[in-house]
């Protein structure tokens, strides 16, 4: 016997633990199913693109931390590949190394936030979650040595980075290549079969593969529903292309997939990683650049694999010493235009499991 109710709205956010920050769903229930969901945004307000047409292209960088705050050094990455390519300015051998050595550490910072709350919502109560912040601190010891800050970098600059690496840097990096090895069976085998992670996560919240192409999904959502798409194999910027690394990609892209895809990728960043310090050369860390740079007039796009997916920078260049346009193309906003349809139909508490499938960063959600 079908027990009718009458279908009810429900508002969760925009300060809702599981909403990962200030993100609100507007859901219609019946009962405890989802039948429609309204994503609600537009709480942060920041306008990062706006601001970047009072800045310098330097001062520009400060801002793209703040987008997603989870994987900074990324951000930098894509900004300044644009204005290189916007001012046509050369970056030295051994940057070229240390920023792939920066992002892909950020990966796996990124990843084990994006894992261990992801497991948090799957009910596993911060255990998996601390084990993984455990690691992620290692990391962000790095990016301290490097850059003197623990969440928003601002290391990387037009034509390479900074500053060098210190001495202790690549003894250090070793140290934890060498540990991560171990930390990562034992996540495989506190949650690879877990029944319960099973259970909740296993045929829920699935976005198909065509459905993922036309909302333009990308990284780790679009991977998990089946397509071989990774921007660093497909369209390799910096020095990718001398790297082995493989694209690990789900079948069905339900919650499970999407989580898997996360995991074996911080696997090939450990890979990159191991083949990346044992190559980097000697010699300069930057090209040198005037603080007031004025690329000719034009425009461009630049885009990186960023761990949430694509990430692109469109710049446009009046001749002057800021940008005249700026926009982000952002892979959290675009990942989640698919949440909508992949929760209607389920229970309220798998639509919590799949928006933390997702693993968005609201920073540049809105911006």
């Amino acid at each position: 016997m079908t027990l009718r109710t009458e279908p009810f709205i429900m508002n969760m956010g925009p300060v809702h633990p599981s909403t990962h920050g200030v993100f609100r769903m507007r859901v219609t229930l019946d009962g405890e199913v989802v039948i429609d969901m309204e994503p609600v945004f537009g709480y942060l307000h920041r306008g990062i693109e706006k601001l970047a047409e009072e800045r310098t292209y330097l001062g520009v960088i400060p801002l793209t931390d703040r987008l997603d705050y989870l994987a900074s050094m990324t951000n930098n990455f894509g900004y300044c590949l644009a204005v290189e390519k916007l001012a046509k300015i050369p970056v030295p051998e051994r940057a070229e190394y240390i920023r792939v050595i920066m992002a892909e550490l950020q990966r796996l910072a990124a990843h084990l936030i994006s894992v261990g709350s992801f497991l948090n919502d799957a009910g596993a109560y911060f255990t998996p979650f601390l084990y993984m912040f455990r690691e992620r601190e290692r990391i962000i010891d790095l990016f301290e040595m490097v850059s003197g800050q623990r969440l928003l970098y601002n290391y990387m600059r037009p034509g390479g980075v900074s500053q060098d690496l210190p001495e202790e840097f690549i003894p250090a990096l070793q140290e934890l290549l060498k540990q991560m090895k171990g930390y990562m069976q034992e996540y495989e085998n506190l949650l690879k079969d877990n029944e319960i992670l099973g259970a909740r996560a296993k045929g829920v919240g699935i976005l198909t593969r065509d459905m993922a192409i036309n909302i333009g999904a990308s990284g780790p959502v679009l991977r998990a529903s089946g397509m071989k798409w990774d921007i660093r194999k497909v369209d390799p910027y910096s020095i990718y292309n001398r790297f082995e690394f493989d694209i690990p990609t789900g079948v069905q892209g339900d919650c499970y997939d999407r989580y898997r895809v996360r995991v074996e990728e911080m696997k090939q960043s450990l890979r990159i990683l191991e083949q990346a310090y044992q190559k980097i050369p000697a010699g300069p860390y930057h090209t040198e650049v005037p603080q007031l740079i004025r690329p000719p007039v034009g425009e461009t796009y630049a885009h990186i694999e960023a761990p949430t997916g694509e990430l692109g920078f469109y710049l446009v260049s009046d001749g002057g010493i800021a940008p005249y346009r700026c926009h982000v193309r952002a892979p959290s906003l675009m990942n989640l235009t698919a949440l909508r349809d992949m929760v209607k139909g389920w229970k309220i508490q798998d639509t919590i499991l799949t928006f933390g499938s997702i693993a968005i960063t609201m920073g540049e959600v809105d911006r």
